[in-house]
Protein backbone atom coordinates (compact mmCIF):
# COMPACT_ATOMS: atom_id res chain seq x y z
CA UNK A 1 0.00 0.00 0.00
CA UNK A 2 1.73 3.13 -1.17
CA UNK A 3 -0.88 5.48 0.21
CA UNK A 4 -2.24 5.22 4.22
CA UNK A 5 -5.80 5.97 3.64
CA UNK A 6 -7.77 8.44 1.09
CA UNK A 7 -6.65 11.96 0.33
CA UNK A 8 -7.01 15.17 3.05
CA UNK A 9 -7.05 17.53 -0.41
CA UNK A 10 -10.30 19.55 -0.37
CA UNK A 11 -10.66 21.21 -3.76
CA UNK A 12 -13.38 23.42 -5.15
CA UNK A 13 -15.69 20.74 -7.80
CA UNK A 14 -16.02 23.68 -10.39
CA UNK A 15 -14.35 22.29 -13.51
CA UNK A 16 -13.63 23.51 -17.00
CA UNK A 17 -13.94 21.41 -20.18
CA UNK A 18 -11.94 20.54 -23.43
CA UNK A 19 -13.24 19.09 -26.40
CA UNK A 20 -11.03 16.62 -28.35
CA UNK A 21 -11.20 14.82 -31.37
CA UNK A 22 -9.48 11.65 -31.10
CA UNK A 23 -8.99 9.61 -34.09
CA UNK A 24 -9.04 5.49 -34.50
CA UNK A 25 -12.19 3.02 -33.77
CA UNK A 26 -14.41 3.49 -31.14
CA UNK A 27 -12.96 0.74 -28.26
CA UNK A 28 -9.32 2.76 -29.17
CA UNK A 29 -11.14 6.24 -29.04
CA UNK A 30 -12.35 5.52 -25.64
CA UNK A 31 -9.60 3.90 -24.50
CA UNK A 32 -7.51 7.36 -25.55
CA UNK A 33 -10.21 9.39 -23.64
CA UNK A 34 -9.35 7.79 -20.59
CA UNK A 35 -5.95 8.04 -20.92
CA UNK A 36 -6.20 11.62 -21.51
CA UNK A 37 -7.90 12.05 -18.20
CA UNK A 38 -5.26 10.83 -16.19
CA UNK A 39 -2.01 11.81 -18.59
CA UNK A 40 -3.67 15.14 -18.28
CA UNK A 41 -3.89 15.24 -14.92
CA UNK A 42 -2.07 12.71 -12.07
CA UNK A 43 -0.02 11.22 -14.72
CA UNK A 44 0.02 7.63 -12.71
CA UNK A 45 -1.56 4.13 -12.84
CA UNK A 46 -5.10 4.54 -12.39
CA UNK A 47 -5.89 1.95 -9.89
CA UNK A 48 -2.86 3.02 -7.67
CA UNK A 49 -4.75 6.72 -7.77
CA UNK A 50 -6.27 7.01 -3.77
CA UNK A 51 -9.71 7.25 -3.61
CA UNK A 52 -11.88 9.89 -2.62
CA UNK A 53 -10.95 13.26 -3.96
CA UNK A 54 -7.67 12.66 -6.07
CA UNK A 55 -9.81 9.85 -8.16
CA UNK A 56 -13.31 11.85 -8.44
CA UNK A 57 -12.12 15.57 -8.58
CA UNK A 58 -8.45 16.03 -9.31
CA UNK A 59 -8.30 12.97 -12.42
CA UNK A 60 -9.84 14.16 -15.77
CA UNK A 61 -13.56 13.22 -16.12
CA UNK A 62 -14.96 12.29 -19.85
CA UNK A 63 -18.12 14.01 -19.72
CA UNK A 64 -19.38 12.83 -23.30
CA UNK A 65 -18.49 10.92 -26.05
CA UNK A 66 -19.69 10.51 -29.64
CA UNK A 67 -18.74 10.00 -33.06
CA UNK A 68 -16.99 12.75 -34.96
CA UNK A 69 -17.09 11.28 -37.98
CA UNK A 70 -16.31 7.71 -40.08
CA UNK A 71 -13.25 8.30 -38.88
CA UNK A 72 -13.22 9.79 -35.31
CA UNK A 73 -14.89 10.73 -32.01
CA UNK A 74 -15.54 13.80 -30.05
CA UNK A 75 -15.07 13.61 -26.15
CA UNK A 76 -15.51 16.38 -23.63
CA UNK A 77 -13.41 15.85 -20.72
CA UNK A 78 -13.42 18.10 -17.49
CA UNK A 79 -10.48 19.23 -15.79
CA UNK A 80 -10.58 20.76 -12.26
CA UNK A 81 -10.18 24.78 -12.19
CA UNK A 82 -7.70 24.14 -9.15
CA UNK A 83 -5.16 22.14 -11.15
CA UNK A 84 -4.58 25.23 -13.04
CA UNK A 85 -2.93 26.84 -10.29
CA UNK A 86 -4.54 30.10 -11.75
CA UNK A 87 -1.64 30.03 -14.51
CA UNK A 88 -1.44 30.19 -18.00
CA UNK A 89 1.12 27.87 -18.22
CA UNK A 90 -0.58 25.51 -16.32
CA UNK A 91 -3.95 25.81 -17.90
CA UNK A 92 -2.01 25.11 -21.09
CA UNK A 93 -0.21 22.19 -19.91
CA UNK A 94 -3.32 20.33 -18.56
CA UNK A 95 -5.23 21.24 -22.32
CA UNK A 96 -2.32 19.96 -24.55
CA UNK A 97 0.85 18.67 -21.99
CA UNK A 98 1.21 15.07 -22.26
CA UNK A 99 -0.80 14.36 -24.83
CA UNK A 100 0.79 16.70 -27.30
CA UNK A 101 3.21 13.96 -27.50
CA UNK A 102 0.58 11.01 -29.00
CA UNK A 103 -0.82 11.06 -32.12
CA UNK A 104 -4.25 11.52 -33.12
CA UNK A 105 -5.56 13.69 -30.48
CA UNK A 106 -6.53 17.24 -31.35
CA UNK A 107 -8.00 19.88 -28.73
CA UNK A 108 -11.12 21.13 -30.65
CA UNK A 109 -12.28 23.88 -28.71
CA UNK A 110 -12.52 25.10 -24.97
CA UNK A 111 -15.32 25.78 -22.76
CA UNK A 112 -14.02 27.70 -19.65
CA UNK A 113 -16.16 28.89 -16.81
CA UNK A 114 -15.49 32.64 -15.23
CA UNK A 115 -13.51 30.86 -12.10
CA UNK A 116 -10.69 30.03 -15.01
CA UNK A 117 -11.61 33.68 -17.41
CA UNK A 118 -11.21 35.77 -13.84
CA UNK A 119 -7.47 35.29 -14.20
CA UNK A 120 -7.04 36.58 -18.06
CA UNK A 121 -7.81 40.70 -18.76
CA UNK A 122 -7.70 39.84 -22.63
CA UNK A 123 -7.63 41.77 -25.26
CA UNK A 124 -7.48 45.61 -24.21
CA UNK A 125 -8.30 47.24 -27.40
CA UNK A 126 -10.33 44.15 -29.35
CA UNK A 127 -12.52 45.44 -32.05
CA UNK A 128 -14.01 48.35 -30.87
CA UNK A 129 -10.61 49.89 -29.32
CA UNK A 130 -8.94 49.11 -32.47
CA UNK A 131 -11.93 50.86 -34.25
CA UNK A 132 -11.83 54.03 -32.15
CA UNK A 133 -8.17 54.02 -31.94
CA UNK A 134 -7.89 54.36 -35.78
CA UNK A 135 -11.07 55.96 -36.39
CA UNK A 136 -12.60 53.83 -38.99
CA UNK A 137 -16.23 52.78 -37.66
CA UNK A 138 -17.59 50.19 -39.69
CA UNK A 139 -15.54 49.42 -42.63
CA UNK A 140 -12.78 46.28 -42.54
CA UNK A 141 -9.78 47.53 -41.48
CA UNK A 142 -6.51 47.66 -44.35
CA UNK A 143 -2.86 46.15 -43.12
CA UNK A 144 0.29 45.55 -44.83
CA UNK A 145 3.85 45.02 -44.06
CA UNK A 146 7.25 46.12 -45.07
CA UNK A 147 9.23 43.88 -47.17
CA UNK A 148 11.46 43.24 -48.39
CA UNK A 149 13.67 41.58 -45.51
CA UNK A 150 17.31 43.63 -46.36
CA UNK A 151 16.22 47.17 -46.97
CA UNK A 152 17.59 49.60 -45.06
CA UNK A 153 15.78 51.35 -42.07
CA UNK A 154 15.31 55.02 -44.22
CA UNK A 155 13.75 52.77 -47.44
CA UNK A 156 11.62 51.18 -44.67
CA UNK A 157 10.29 54.21 -43.41
CA UNK A 158 9.87 55.74 -47.19
CA UNK A 159 7.33 52.47 -48.12
CA UNK A 160 5.31 53.06 -44.45
CA UNK A 161 5.47 57.00 -44.89
CA UNK A 162 3.73 55.90 -48.80
CA UNK A 163 1.37 53.32 -47.54
CA UNK A 164 0.23 55.78 -44.77
CA UNK A 165 -0.23 58.32 -47.55
CA UNK A 166 -2.47 55.48 -49.11
CA UNK A 167 -4.47 55.18 -46.33
CA UNK A 168 -3.52 51.37 -44.84
CA UNK A 169 -4.87 51.51 -41.29
CA UNK A 170 -1.80 49.49 -40.09
CA UNK A 171 1.71 49.26 -41.30
CA UNK A 172 3.73 46.55 -39.62
CA UNK A 173 7.09 45.30 -39.77
CA UNK A 174 7.30 41.92 -41.45
CA UNK A 175 7.25 39.06 -39.14
CA UNK A 176 11.04 38.16 -40.49
CA UNK A 177 12.16 41.69 -39.78
CA UNK A 178 13.58 41.64 -36.01
CA UNK A 179 16.90 43.65 -35.28
CA UNK A 180 19.36 42.61 -38.00
CA UNK A 181 22.40 44.58 -38.80
CA UNK A 182 20.90 45.66 -42.00
CA UNK A 183 18.09 47.01 -39.75
CA UNK A 184 18.54 48.00 -36.15
CA UNK A 185 15.23 47.95 -34.25
CA UNK A 186 15.26 51.14 -32.78
CA UNK A 187 16.56 52.53 -35.72
CA UNK A 188 13.76 51.66 -37.46
CA UNK A 189 11.17 52.09 -34.77
CA UNK A 190 11.92 55.70 -34.91
CA UNK A 191 12.18 56.16 -38.38
CA UNK A 192 8.81 54.68 -39.24
CA UNK A 193 6.81 55.76 -36.24
CA UNK A 194 7.68 59.30 -37.53
CA UNK A 195 7.08 58.72 -41.33
CA UNK A 196 3.43 57.99 -40.64
CA UNK A 197 3.02 60.61 -37.75
CA UNK A 198 3.91 62.69 -41.21
CA UNK A 199 1.69 61.49 -43.09
CA UNK A 200 -1.28 61.46 -40.73
CA UNK A 201 -0.55 65.32 -40.57
CA UNK A 202 -1.22 65.33 -44.24
CA UNK A 203 -4.14 63.40 -44.82
CA UNK A 204 -5.62 63.62 -41.46
CA UNK A 205 -6.13 59.30 -40.68
CA UNK A 206 -4.73 57.62 -38.25
CA UNK A 207 -2.81 55.11 -39.50
CA UNK A 208 -0.37 53.17 -37.12
CA UNK A 209 2.76 51.30 -37.58
CA UNK A 210 3.32 48.41 -35.40
CA UNK A 211 7.18 46.94 -34.61
CA UNK A 212 7.62 43.16 -34.70
CA UNK A 213 8.58 42.69 -31.39
CA UNK A 214 9.63 39.25 -31.18
CA UNK A 215 12.48 38.00 -29.10
CA UNK A 216 13.76 35.86 -26.74
CA UNK A 217 11.64 36.45 -22.93
CA UNK A 218 14.25 38.98 -21.59
CA UNK A 219 14.24 41.32 -24.55
CA UNK A 220 10.99 40.84 -25.85
CA UNK A 221 9.26 42.86 -22.74
CA UNK A 222 12.41 45.63 -23.62
CA UNK A 223 11.64 45.99 -27.04
CA UNK A 224 8.05 46.57 -26.19
CA UNK A 225 8.52 49.10 -23.98
CA UNK A 226 10.96 50.75 -26.15
CA UNK A 227 8.45 50.88 -29.15
CA UNK A 228 6.15 52.66 -26.68
CA UNK A 229 8.71 55.17 -26.01
CA UNK A 230 9.84 55.49 -29.81
CA UNK A 231 6.27 56.09 -30.95
CA UNK A 232 4.54 52.99 -32.19
CA UNK A 233 1.24 52.21 -32.23
CA UNK A 234 1.06 48.69 -32.13
CA UNK A 235 2.97 45.58 -31.30
CA UNK A 236 3.47 42.42 -33.53
CA UNK A 237 4.23 39.55 -31.54
CA UNK A 238 4.40 35.87 -32.43
CA UNK A 239 3.95 33.87 -29.18
CA UNK A 240 4.50 30.44 -31.01
CA UNK A 241 8.45 31.84 -30.73
CA UNK A 242 8.38 33.94 -27.35
CA UNK A 243 5.45 31.83 -25.75
CA UNK A 244 1.80 33.10 -24.83
CA UNK A 245 2.29 33.59 -21.49
CA UNK A 246 5.02 36.39 -22.40
CA UNK A 247 2.60 37.99 -24.83
CA UNK A 248 -0.21 38.13 -22.06
CA UNK A 249 1.97 39.47 -19.76
CA UNK A 250 2.91 42.24 -22.44
CA UNK A 251 -0.71 42.64 -23.09
CA UNK A 252 -1.79 42.84 -19.71
CA UNK A 253 1.22 45.54 -19.11
CA UNK A 254 -0.42 48.98 -18.22
CA UNK A 255 2.58 50.37 -19.03
CA UNK A 256 2.84 49.58 -22.42
CA UNK A 257 -0.61 49.78 -23.14
CA UNK A 258 -0.29 49.34 -27.16
CA UNK A 259 -2.56 46.74 -29.38
CA UNK A 260 -1.03 43.39 -30.25
CA UNK A 261 -1.04 41.58 -33.06
CA UNK A 262 -0.44 37.81 -33.06
CA UNK A 263 1.50 36.18 -35.44
CA UNK A 264 1.65 32.09 -36.63
CA UNK A 265 5.13 31.80 -37.56
CA UNK A 266 6.03 28.57 -35.39
CA UNK A 267 2.55 27.21 -35.14
CA UNK A 268 1.57 25.82 -38.35
CA UNK A 269 2.55 22.21 -37.40
CA UNK A 270 -0.18 22.74 -34.02
CA UNK A 271 -3.27 22.40 -36.73
CA UNK A 272 -1.96 20.97 -40.33
CA UNK A 273 -2.72 17.24 -39.18
CA UNK A 274 -4.33 15.68 -37.02
CA UNK A 275 -2.38 15.87 -34.36
CA UNK A 276 -2.39 19.36 -32.61
CA UNK A 277 -5.35 21.95 -31.74
CA UNK A 278 -7.89 23.49 -34.25
CA UNK A 279 -7.74 26.34 -36.08
CA UNK A 280 -10.60 27.87 -33.94
CA UNK A 281 -8.89 27.32 -30.53
CA UNK A 282 -5.60 28.44 -31.29
CA UNK A 283 -5.50 31.24 -33.25
CA UNK A 284 -9.12 32.16 -32.00
CA UNK A 285 -9.79 31.28 -28.59
CA UNK A 286 -6.17 30.64 -27.04
CA UNK A 287 -5.08 33.94 -29.01
CA UNK A 288 -7.80 36.28 -26.86
CA UNK A 289 -6.86 34.86 -23.31
CA UNK A 290 -3.55 35.84 -24.46
CA UNK A 291 -4.46 39.18 -25.16
CA UNK A 292 -4.75 39.68 -29.02
CA UNK A 293 -6.66 42.17 -29.92
CA UNK A 294 -6.24 40.97 -33.92
CA UNK A 295 -4.67 37.10 -35.02
CA UNK A 296 -2.96 36.86 -38.05
CA UNK A 297 -3.50 33.41 -39.71
CA UNK A 298 -3.63 31.75 -43.47
CA UNK A 299 -6.88 32.95 -46.12
CA UNK A 300 -7.78 30.09 -47.61
CA UNK A 301 -7.25 30.35 -51.62
CA UNK A 302 -3.80 31.62 -50.80
CA UNK A 303 -0.07 30.06 -50.74
CA UNK A 304 -1.01 28.40 -47.60
CA UNK A 305 -3.49 25.44 -47.25
CA UNK A 306 -6.15 26.39 -44.92
CA UNK A 307 -10.09 25.92 -46.09
CA UNK A 308 -12.54 28.36 -46.13
CA UNK A 309 -14.44 26.17 -43.29
CA UNK A 310 -11.21 26.50 -41.31
CA UNK A 311 -10.95 30.52 -41.33
CA UNK A 312 -14.60 31.39 -40.86
CA UNK A 313 -14.16 28.75 -37.56
CA UNK A 314 -11.31 31.27 -36.74
CA UNK A 315 -13.46 34.24 -37.33
CA UNK A 316 -16.25 32.53 -35.66
CA UNK A 317 -14.23 31.99 -32.36
CA UNK A 318 -13.00 35.92 -32.27
CA UNK A 319 -16.47 36.90 -31.94
CA UNK A 320 -18.27 34.55 -30.29
CA UNK A 321 -18.87 35.17 -26.35
CA UNK A 322 -15.96 34.00 -23.97
CA UNK A 323 -16.79 35.67 -20.52
CA UNK A 324 -16.21 39.26 -20.64
CA UNK A 325 -13.35 38.99 -23.01
CA UNK A 326 -13.49 41.48 -25.67
CA UNK A 327 -14.12 40.48 -29.31
CA UNK A 328 -11.19 40.77 -31.70
CA UNK A 329 -10.67 41.41 -35.22
CA UNK A 330 -9.93 38.16 -37.44
CA UNK A 331 -6.89 39.02 -39.65
CA UNK A 332 -6.71 36.51 -42.68
CA UNK A 333 -3.72 37.26 -44.59
CA UNK A 334 -0.86 34.58 -46.30
CA UNK A 335 -0.69 35.54 -50.00
CA UNK A 336 -4.30 37.45 -50.01
CA UNK A 337 -4.05 39.75 -53.14
CA UNK A 338 -6.32 42.90 -54.09
CA UNK A 339 -8.07 40.26 -56.38
CA UNK A 340 -9.47 37.93 -53.53
CA UNK A 341 -10.66 40.97 -51.79
CA UNK A 342 -14.61 40.86 -53.13
CA UNK A 343 -14.96 37.21 -51.84
CA UNK A 344 -13.41 37.57 -48.63
CA UNK A 345 -15.50 40.21 -48.25
CA UNK A 346 -18.28 37.90 -48.24
CA UNK A 347 -16.98 35.47 -46.03
CA UNK A 348 -16.12 37.69 -43.29
CA UNK A 349 -18.22 41.14 -43.42
CA UNK A 350 -17.35 44.48 -42.40
CA UNK A 351 -15.44 43.20 -38.77
CA UNK A 352 -11.71 41.97 -40.34
CA UNK A 353 -8.70 43.02 -40.76
CA UNK A 354 -7.20 42.51 -44.74
CA UNK A 355 -3.35 42.30 -44.51
CA UNK A 356 -2.00 42.14 -48.22
CA UNK A 357 1.81 42.23 -48.09
CA UNK A 358 3.28 41.54 -51.33
CA UNK A 359 0.04 41.65 -53.11
CA UNK A 360 -0.01 45.21 -53.02
CA UNK A 361 3.32 45.68 -54.46
CA UNK A 362 2.29 43.46 -57.84
CA UNK A 363 -0.76 45.73 -58.23
CA UNK A 364 1.41 48.27 -59.80
CA UNK A 365 4.83 50.74 -59.72
CA UNK A 366 2.79 53.60 -58.04
CA UNK A 367 2.71 52.05 -53.85
CA UNK A 368 0.73 55.26 -53.11
CA UNK A 369 -1.91 54.26 -55.74
CA UNK A 370 -2.07 50.87 -54.79
CA UNK A 371 -2.90 51.47 -51.61
CA UNK A 372 -5.46 53.98 -52.24
CA UNK A 373 -6.92 51.33 -54.64
CA UNK A 374 -6.70 48.83 -51.71
CA UNK A 375 -9.18 51.72 -49.81
CA UNK A 376 -11.22 51.92 -52.95
CA UNK A 377 -11.83 48.33 -53.04
CA UNK A 378 -13.57 48.27 -49.65
CA UNK A 379 -15.31 51.32 -49.23
CA UNK A 380 -17.95 51.34 -52.15
CA UNK A 381 -19.03 47.75 -50.65
CA UNK A 382 -19.39 49.30 -46.66
CA UNK A 383 -21.49 52.16 -48.01
CA UNK A 384 -23.30 49.99 -50.16
CA UNK A 385 -24.16 48.05 -47.03
CA UNK A 386 -24.86 50.52 -44.75
CA UNK A 387 -27.48 52.27 -47.75
CA UNK A 388 -28.97 49.37 -47.67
Amino acid sequence: MFFSGESKLTVPCERFIVIYRIWGREEESHAMAKDICVEQTVEFPFELVPKGLIADNIVGRIEAFEPYDSESFKTSISFPVEGTSNEFTQFLNIVFGNISLKPGIRVERLELPEAILKNFKGPRFGRSGLRELLGVEKRPLLFTALKPMGLTNKEFAELAYKFALGGIDIIKDDHGISNQAFSPFEERVKLCSEAVEKANRETGYKSIYVPNITSGSSEVVKRARKAKELGAGGLLIAPGLTGLDNMKEIAEDDSIALPIITHPAFQGSYVMSNNGISHQALFGQIARLAGADCTIYPNFGGRFSFSRDECISIANACEEDIGSLKKIFPCPAGGMSLESIPESLKVYGNNVIFLIGGGLFKHGPDIIENSRYFRRLIEPVIKERIDN
